[in-house]
This record gives structure tokens, sequence and C-alpha cells, in this order.
């Protein structure tokens, strides 16, 4: 949602779901990704990217149909910590070396503190007084 331009020829646009529909307001929703893949199982080899821009769902808890769950997307309850450790490894290895990861995360549902917890890097810089947090990592 956050891209200037979605058509970027040097980008590939992952997401794990296509979606063509209308929000509740009336609004058209398109998420039409260059590859449909899961962030825990990334389809690219080793060192393949210099940035690489890692923006997982945030929400544990939302409606099935609602416009916020169509949207974002939404993590397993039980299993997100699981989940966002394997997205950063995956990240990091698909990341050539001195490769940069940008991480947006909104903390509305998860604290920033707790994905921190159950990750194994620590951002260079980002900023912390926000709801949306932007960081950076370095591999």
């Amino acid at each position: 949602m956050f891209w200037f331009d979605k058509q970027n020829e040097d980008t590939v646009f992952m997401d794990n779901r296509q979606i063509d529909t209308k929000l509740c307001d009336g609004r058209k929703l398109i998420v039409e990704p260059d590859i449909v893949a899961d962030f825990k199982n990334m389809p690219f080899k080793d060192s393949t990217f210099y940035l690489v821009v890692f923006d997982p769902p945030h929400l544990k808890q939302a409606g099935q149909n609602s416009w916020i769950a169509k949207k974002y997307g939404t993590l397993d309850k039980q299993t997100w910590p699981q989940d966002i450790r394997q997205g950063f490894s995956e990240c990091m290895r698909v990341l050539k070396p001195n490769g940069t990861l940008i991480f947006k995360w909104n903390e509305e549902q998860i604290k920033l503190k707790d994905i921190l917890k159950v990750i194994e890097y620590k951002p260079l810089f980002g900023n912390k007084r926000a709801k949306t947090h932007w960081l950076v990592f370095m591999k």
C-alpha cells in the first residue's frame, strides 16, 4: 500500500494472495503481486537481492471478512512469533552480503518490543515514536 510505483520494473512484489474485490465502503481493493508465495518460504535463490522490504501482516485478530483483514491480511494467533522469525530468516537468506532489509511494523496488536524479542537480528536504526515503525537491518 505504501509503494509510489507499483509497476516499477526493478521491483518484485510478492504476497501470499491475489485479491480483486470491493471493500464495504465501495472502494476497490486489488492485490496483484508478481509472485504469489509465503514469506516463510520464498521462491528465490540465496543472495538474490540487494534490498528487501518486509511488510508482513500486523494483525492477529480481525474479522475474516473485514475490510482490514482483506486489505492487510492477518497472522496466525498461535504461530505468529515463529512465522515472523521464519520470515526474517528468509529475508536475510535472499539478501546479498551487505544487503539491506527494511522492515515495516504497526503495533496496533503486537508491540514492536515483542517482535524484536522473537527475531535474531538487531536493527541499525528506525523510528521508535510512531505506531507504525520502519526499521533498517543489514546482512
